[in-house]
């Protein structure tokens, strides 16, 4: 406030230096009446500027309050934006191992289905060949025409009926005797033997891959012997049955 007061009374003192000479060389001292400031004058600028100063301040302070509640609340902003992001992150990743286990899951079910369906497919093939084949059925004999024997073998030999009657389905080979299963299913054989009389039997073996399952024989001296024998079987498509004389010599 002194430094203030020396520098006003400084100016005061030059202003009225100045008007002196202005007066002494332009103004008579009696066209101007020219009033002296006071020292309540003085007090009163100074009060006005203690004024001001304090306003100021004032202002200052207020705008620094301000400026750090504005400061708080943006620190707060910033962490909720952090506290947000990373639930989102955390979501996100959790979203993204759903997704990973459901399309794992769905893979998987894919996988099943496509199996699923390749049995259906296979099955429905199998209900379709089954339908086409229809019934299977065949009757044929040894001999091609006449009346003739067969034997003696000093080997077993496949029985190879050559006269077919009927052949329904095609599923029995008159080139090498055997019946080939063309589906699933229970068949049922029946084969009839006869023979002159002599020193050793006369038999027939019915073999379904290569597994003996029954036999026709008879031993008869003289005259003539019959046999006959039947079996059904369940077979698999594929499965072959043929007959088989046994060594007669």
């Amino acid at each position: 406030m002194e430094r203030v007061s020396v520098l006003c009374l400084s100016l005061l003192l030059c202003s009225l230096s100045g008007a002196e000479i202005i007066e002494e060389r332009e103004i008579s001292p009696e066209s101007v009446n020219v009033p002296q400031p006071g020292p309540s004058d003085l007090h009163a600028v100074l009060r006005e500027m203690s004024a001001k100063l304090a306003e100021n301040r004032l202002m200052i302070q207020q705008l620094q309050t301000l400026n750090q509640e504005q400061a708080a609340k943006l620190k707060e902003l910033e962490n909720q934006v952090d506290t947000k992001q990373q639930e989102q992150a955390a979501k996100l990743k959790e979203l993204k191992k759903q997704v990973d286990t459901q399309q794992q899951a769905q893979a998987s079910e894919l996988k099943s289905l496509k199996t699923r369906t390749n049995v259906t497919e296979n099955q429905v093939e199998s209900l379709r060949r089954d339908r086409a084949v229809g019934q299977v059925a065949f009757s044929a004999s040894l001999l091609e025409s006449g009346y003739g024997t067969l034997g003696p073998f000093n080997t077993h030999t496949t029985l190879v009926f050559k006269h077919v009657v009927s052949n329904i389905g095609k599923a029995y080979s008159p080139h090498t005797g055997f019946f080939t299963a063309p589906v699933r299913g229970a068949y049922h054989f029946e084969f009839y033997v006869i023979g002159l009389g002599g020193s050793r039997p006369t038999g027939v073996v019915l073999v379904k891959n290569g597994e003996h399952i029954f036999m026709a024989t008879e031993h008869q001296t003289n005259g003539h012997g019959t046999a006959a024998n039947g079996v059904t079987l369940l077979l698999e498509a594929g499965d072959v049955v043929f007959c088989v004389c046994g060594r007669t010599m």
